[in-house]
């Protein structure tokens, strides 16, 4: 029995999670989480013993100065809650870590303990993975569930993924086995620009979030961080007429797989956001405070010229690095088998 002290009786909790590492491409939904905690004022109330579930050698500990006392701090998961208001307040579980290098199901079973003495309603995990999509365009979003009725009511669609996956996809899994509802949200991030920061990834996932959970984020500069993300990435590949080909070919590719979703009921289903979202607004920002979709470009500065400017892409046919890219398509699939990360 996990026992909470300090933690007060939450209003219709939703656990909110994301991880570093290979479902965090861009750094999107980690920050996402971090987002969040900042701005609502999270306080940690639980962490995970490091030692069961970090191998330090690949996620080493860090040495820090306080005050000319040495202190470390340790690779691990920590949990935080942060009150919502509004017409009507609820509270969310703010899960932010590092995906784990061992004992996966016993790492879920430690969330989902958590989840059930907290009285989670919801988990929803975030991610973020490199896909063919042009950084000019909106950020694909899609939202995934192993639960049919949840597909239904929420608008979701249901996974249908086969292949290697990552702690989102078992902790949705383990969600799903365990009865609580469960929704992974996942950015894509455009390969050729893989790098992070990408505020704009990380701005589509909190906006997506918003509508998922009928709330109102409040994003600081995130908006204008994003424009200044898209403009910086438009400039250094204006200067490549490879990459700006390639970035082209990307679009027409979008565009043309897009039209059918012109359609009234995607339009009538845009224009209820929009009105959800018109009562907020700031200069230069969308309905509800949001960029109209579009940081610093210093990530993309190559060490050895000293030049600022995205990497070369990657054609369509040559493949991409196995290490670094995830799957094409959300890792949730029902039935997943962690494989060797089970220790």
């Amino acid at each position: 029995m996990i026992e909470l002290e300090g933690v007060p009786e939450l209003i219709d909790p939703v656990m909110v999670a994301a991880f570093e590492g290979w479902n965090d491409a861009g750094d999107a939904a980690s920050t996402a989480v971090g987002h969040l905690d900042r701005e609502w004022k999270g306080e940690v109330f639980a962490a995970l013993d490091a030692e069961d579930y970090y191998d330090f050698q690949v996620n080493r500990p860090t040495v820090w100065l306080d005050g000319g006392t040495r202190k470390i701090v340790w690779p691990t998961t920590r949990l935080s809650v942060v009150r919502v208001g509004g017409e009507k307040p609820r509270d969310l579980v703010l899960v932010r870590g590092i995906e784990p290098s061992m004992r996966w199901r016993s790492f879920c079973n430690e969330i989902l303990a958590f989840a059930h003495e907290l009285g989670v309603e919801m988990v929803v995990v975030l991610g973020a993975l490199l896909g063919d999509t042009p950084h000019t365009r909106p950020v694909p979003v899609s939202g995934v569930t192993s639960d049919p009725d949840l597909a239904r009511t929420m608008d979701l669609e249901e996974t249908r993924y086969e292949g290697p996956t990552g702690i989102v996809g078992i902790l949705q899994e383990a969600c799903t086995h365990a009865g609580v509802p469960a929704v992974s949200l996942w950015a894509a991030v455009p390969h050729y620009v893989s790098q992070p920061p990408n505020p704009k990834a990380t701005l589509a996932l909190l906006n997506r979030l918003e509508d998922l959970l009928g709330l109102r984020i409040p994003l600081g500069e995130l908006p204008e961080d994003a424009r200044a993300w898209q403009l910086g990435v438009d400039q250094l590949a204006a200067e490549d007429s490879e990459v700006a080909e390639y970035v082209q070919t990307l679009e027409e590719a979008r565009d043309t797989a897009e039209l059918p979703e012109a359609s009234g009921d995607a339009i009538a289903r845009e224009f209820e956001r929009y009105l959800r979202r018109r009562d907020v607004g700031g200069p230069g920002q969308g309905p509800g405070g949001h960029a109209t979709e579009s940081g610093d470009t210093s990530y993309l500065r190559d060490p050895s010229s000293g030049r600022t400017r995205p990497p070369g892409p990657q054609r369509p046919g040559k493949g991409r690095p196995k290490d670094v890219d995830p799957p094409s398509d959300p890792p949730a699939g029902p039935g997943e088998d962690p494989g060797s990360t089970d220790g």
